[in-house]
């Protein structure tokens, strides 16, 4: 057996502050946020920018170098915290959503889905092929891969910035926040399919049986979670639910959460599609749901600012300062937001929605968050993208993450709430361990309710 050497306490300390750093960097960004009538995600969001080389590292690289980037083990360490914050977090979503509901409008899900896929798909392809060539690495050869991957990367949610703005927002009960995480989870379903599709073209180069494997694991993951997995689940859940302690329910919720990341990863997708249906499962243990408080207020009060914030050390935005890439990164984030904003509320309109719910799920969908910043971290591994489309990509993932709430939100103020949306937040409360005061006071009046009707 190798042994392997205890942390340094020079890289314990590092480590630590770091992450404190972070994490109060991010909680004083969010509370700002939230005074400003945004999402706290958008403080979160913005934490690690505003800490990482492209704030901080310039004005003060020495601080920046010790905090996070002077040791690989260091920002690993970090990285790792984040990244089960972040199955955690998606996790927590999936047991907020209806299945009953979800039943009911699968196939609007679907369409809208398709169409904030296929427009911005489309879009993103035809503009790879007419992008200047200095942010095409490769030269002309590598057009078409690169016209690929840009299709791939405009056409992705998150997921997980998604839930964290719908939380924020008090917006998980209402049938077009459930709505919006359903359609999401498909789009992400088939963009990581896509991606993995891209990934082998520029690897490998694309094959019969290289799609063909792709899509079977996908098909088989998922026929596996609504049969056999979902029967498993609902057994485990309910029995640990029935002993008086909590930590049971949580301890087997986080496993269960972690050996879903752990299957999806193995099969070439992403870990948070597997922690999304790892939480879709656990909701059907009802009384396990009550149990999950603590977990839930851990995971949006800790590990998903840490997680947020996390996505931003990496990003470098001084790039735009050069004019052409600036006016590249203008082109490709209004191509960005247009396609996907259009697609989906096509979508919603096709289904006969009104057009203030179709407005929401244009706004709604269109959060690329960390999903882009990881795509594009792929784009850079697999040098389909140079350090200028890295960055042009990552613009797009921060850009959309904070536009996408205040117009939600306008949105969502003229759409009347319903019966079924009550009873879901009092349920959602419940789980939260909210009190019914405190419940009241985020809920939205039946004056507003009614003031919106006619709108």
């Amino acid at each position: 057996m190798t042994f392997v050497a205890p942390l340094t306490s020079h890289l314990m300390v590092g480590f630590i502050v770091g992450l404190g750093v972070l994490l109060l960097t991010a909680w004083l960004l969010g509370r700002l946020a939230e005074r400003c009538r945004m999402p706290a995600v958008v403080g979160e969001l913005t934490a690690g920018v505003l800490i990482g080389p492209s704030v901080l590292g310039h004005l003060a690289p020495g601080v920046t170098e010790r905090l996070f980037t002077g040791s690989p083990e260091q920002m690993h360490l970090i990285d790792a915290v984040g990244q089960v914050g972040v199955l955690l977090l998606v996790a927590v979503t999936g047991t907020h959503l209806d299945p009953s509901l979800l039943r009911r409008v699968r196939a609007t899900a679907a369409t809208v889905s398709l169409g904030g896929l296929l427009l911005p798909l489309a879009a993103g392809i035809a503009l790879g092929y007419v992008l200047p060539v200095p942010v095409v690495p490769g030269g002309p050869g590598d057009r078409t891969v690169f016209a690929l991957f840009l299709g791939v990367a405009m056409c992705v949610s998150a997921i997980p910035v998604i839930a964290k703005t719908l939380t924020d927002m008090r917006l998980l009960h209402r049938n077009i926040g459930q709505l919006t995480l359903a359609a999401a989870f498909i789009d992400d379903a088939l963009g990581w399919l896509l991606l993995s599709v891209v990934a082998a073209a520029a690897t490998a180069g694309v094959s019969a049986g290289t799609v063909t494997a792709s899509v079977l694991y996908l098909v088989g993951f998922l026929l596996f979670a609504a049969t056999l997995g979902r029967v498993m689940v609902r057994k485990v859940m309910t029995a640990v639910a029935d002993r008086p302690a909590d930590a049971p329910a949580v301890a087997t919720a986080v496993i269960l959460v972690l050996f879903g990341a752990a299957t999806t990863l193995a099969l070439g997708m992403e870990p948070v599609f597997g922690a999304f249906v790892a939480g879709l499962l656990i909701t059907g243990a009802r009384t396990a749901q009550p149990k999950l408080a603590g977990l839930r207020t851990v995971v949006t009060g800790v590990l998903a600012p840490l997680f947020l914030a996390t996505a931003g050390l990496r990003m470098d935005l001084t790039a735009l300062a050069r004019p052409q890439v600036a006016l590249t990164a203008a082109v490709v984030l209004a191509v960005a937001i247009v396609g996907k904003f259009a697609g989906a509320y096509l979508g919603a309109r096709l289904r006969k929605l009104t057009r203030w719910e179709a407005l929401a799920l244009g706004a709604g969908m269109n959060s690329r968050g960390v999903i882009e910043v990881i795509v594009a971290l792929t784009g850079l591994r697999l040098k389909v993208l140079d350090t200028a489309g890295y960055t042009v990509i990552v613009l797009v993932a921060i850009v959309t993450s904070v536009v996408a709430p205040p117009l939600l939100r306008h949105a969502m103020n003229r759409i009347a709430g319903t019966d079924d949306e009550r009873l879901r937040e009092i349920d959602h409360d419940t789980w939260n361990g909210l009190t019914p005061v405190n419940a009241s006071r985020s809920a939205p009046s039946q004056s507003t309710v009614e003031r919106h009707k006619n709108d």
